[in-house]
């Protein structure tokens, strides 16, 4: 572990100490999947509190940590809004992309660690940010590349966004990482298996180094590179032995 991580692991525990010293919710900022392993990975007795992580909807890739004290006996809301980015003109508007979206909220000088996921929706993007920063985004960003663009600031409840997804059936012979990646991406074994060695293969925000790692239905896998996808369910098994699965793909 790296100094950087190192100091993020010694965040988290002052979080969770305030926690329960105080007897308030603590968050965190936006926490990236490598971010999300130090979290799931460090010993349990580290933290004095539990914990949750939200993203501001069900399958977010980037999360904030809230730490909560034993006695909670209140309601308590995550500290994010979204922003909501259209064009201003949707007759003279470019298609915008993820890497267009990114780079003109960095260049506005905002550090990543304060936005979630940034979500392609048609024509426009849901970000979720840290409510410090909501209205220096709707104020400052006017522009994407050529396309003029107006914002709006809202509640993570407030929106309406499912994501899409293509549902794909196969056969494994047992319910590993491996092979549920197999029916998803079409690659050989060994690329597959590269990735997961090369640290690249996140099961439920942890990281995953060993094809043979046992899946639960509805696990999320992020693989760097290829995207998302949820292990759905078994529907039966063969009489050969093998076991008919479902997929979800997010496009």
């Amino acid at each position: 572990m790296n100094k950087e991580e190192l100091m993020l692991r010694k965040r988290l525990i002052e979080l969770s100490n305030q926690a329960y010293q105080r007897d308030i919710v603590t968050f965190s900022d936006f926490l990236n999947l490598n971010e999300l392993n130090i979290l799931h990975t460090t010993p349990k007795d580290q933290f004095p509190v539990a914990y949750e992580t939200y993203g501001g909807y069900d399958t977010a890739e980037r999360q904030m940590v809230a730490f909560l004290p034993d006695a909670l006996c209140y309601e308590y809301f995550y500290p994010m809004k979204t922003v909501i980015i259209e064009p201003l003109n949707l007759n003279f508007s470019e298609s915008l992309t993820h890497r267009d979206y990114l780079g003109a909220l960095m260049n506005l000088g905002i550090e990543r660690s304060r936005m979630g996921d940034i979500l392609i929706d048609g024509q426009r993007a849901i970000v979720f940010v840290k409510p410090e920063i909501a209205d220096f985004i709707a104020d400052n960003l006017t522009r994407i590349r050529h396309t003029t663009v107006q914002t709006k600031i809202q509640e993570p409840g407030d929106i309406s966004y499912e994501p899409k997804y293509q549902q794909i059936k196969g056969t494994v012979p047992s319910v590993r990482l491996d092979t549920i990646l197999s029916v998803a991406y079409p690659l050989s074994r060994s690329k597959l298996t590269a990735y997961i060695q090369a640290g690249k293969v996140f099961v439920n925000g942890k990281l995953i180094t060993s094809n043979g790692c046992h899946l639960k239905e509805e696990d999320f896998i992020s693989v760097r590179g290829l995207g998302r996808i949820m292990y759905e369910e078994t529907i039966a098994a063969t009489k050969k032995g093998r076991y008919m699965v479902t997929v979800r793909k997010y496009i």
